[in-house]
């Protein structure tokens, strides 16, 4: 993927972000994700590439678009001599923080170059997340206590100076009381766990670390964002019956008890991730509506030219003599 197409991808993710923000607090997370479903497909159907979903909103019997296959881009129409990328996607991570208006609710995207991303099946995934100077301190087969301290060592700070993100859910009842066991500090977040993940690789964030069991299609797009900034995921598929199992080896799995790294899960050596506020974030603001246009906080990423932007793009809808531009 030689070709830069990272303001075209974020145009992708800006415009998913606006029409589900129009949805914002109205209580409907399926008319919030459909929303952002719809003009993500749409505005994917004018980016100059032949592309491909890897990580989507499920299968084909399952979703009616962003499926996993699906073509996408100008080359799903016929145009030809385009370049053949992976894509994956999530239209709104954290359906229910939209709806109910809360923060953290982002539009996001990434993509690399054919056979640059996992085909990860729709599973649950153990992760943990670190930042560029952690990285090389953790392991998912040393206890949560020693993933602390060496967390803590590679950062020079105390354990109990650390914090934690973990998504609120029973299955983690175990793991936030090793961590308060331990003596690190958890921030209990109800969705988002890409989000998060991304603030725990910028440093200024107050966040160190995400720990827990999530969805294995997030882990894809989290990896691909570690990619660009350095950080670092470690993940293992959950396999919790025979069915599993089958369906991780049709999509080309064979060692379902496999580590994965950020590179293993985001191999590609061309990536590009694109997120946009939906609601108010620690990184990025949420979509905000004026006058005559609206305003979008975003963040774009590539590892080749490595650059991290973060854009705030004012979208001019109706021009005026009375247009103002507020900082």
């Amino acid at each position: 993927m030689a070709t830069d197409l990272s303001l075209e991808l974020l145009r992708v993710a800006e415009q998913a972000a606006i029409a589900c923000a129009h949805t914002m607090g109205q209580g409907d997370r399926h008319g919030s994700d459909q929303a952002a479903v719809e003009a993500m497909r749409r505005t994917l159907d004018t980016v100059p590439i032949d592309g491909t979903i890897v990580i989507g909103e499920g299968e084909r019997d399952e979703a009616p678009m962003l499926f996993i296959g699906e073509k996408v881009g100008l080359g799903a129409s016929g145009v030809k001599g385009l370049p053949e990328v992976d894509i994956a996607v999530d239209p709104l991570e954290g359906t229910n923080l939209c709806a109910l208006g809360t923060n953290d609710a982002i539009a996001v995207l990434a993509a690399a170059s054919k056979g640059g991303m996992l085909h990860a099946p729709d599973l649950y995934m153990e992760k943990l997340v670190v930042g560029p100077r952690a990285k090389h301190a953790v392991s998912l087969d040393r206890s949560t206590k020693d993933n602390l301290k060496s967390i803590a060592k590679a950062l020079d700070r105390d354990v109990d100076d650390l914090v934690i993100i973990v998504l609120d859910r029973p299955r983690h009842e175990k793991l936030i009381s090793d961590i308060r066991s331990a003596g690190a500090r958890i921030k209990l977040i109800g969705d988002g766990d890409l989000s998060a993940s991304i603030a725990a690789a910028v440093d200024g964030s107050g966040i160190h670390a995400v720990m827990g069991t999530g969805g294995a299609p997030e882990g894809v797009l989290t990896a691909a964002a570690m990619r660009c900034l350095g950080g670092e995921i470690l993940a293992r598929l959950v396999i919790k019956k025979p069915e599993d199992e089958e369906r991780c080896r049709k999509m080309g799995i064979e060692d379902v008890r496999r580590i994965y790294s950020a590179e293993d899960l985001a191999a590609g050596q061309n990536i590009t991730f694109a997120a946009t506020g939906v609601t108010d974030g620690a990184l990025m603001k949420g979509v905000r509506f004026f006058g005559h246009g609206t305003r979008t906080s975003s963040i774009v990423m590539q590892n080749e030219p490595h650059q991290i932007r973060f854009i705030d793009t004012i979208h001019v809808t109706e021009r005026g003599d009375d247009l103002r531009i507020r900082f």
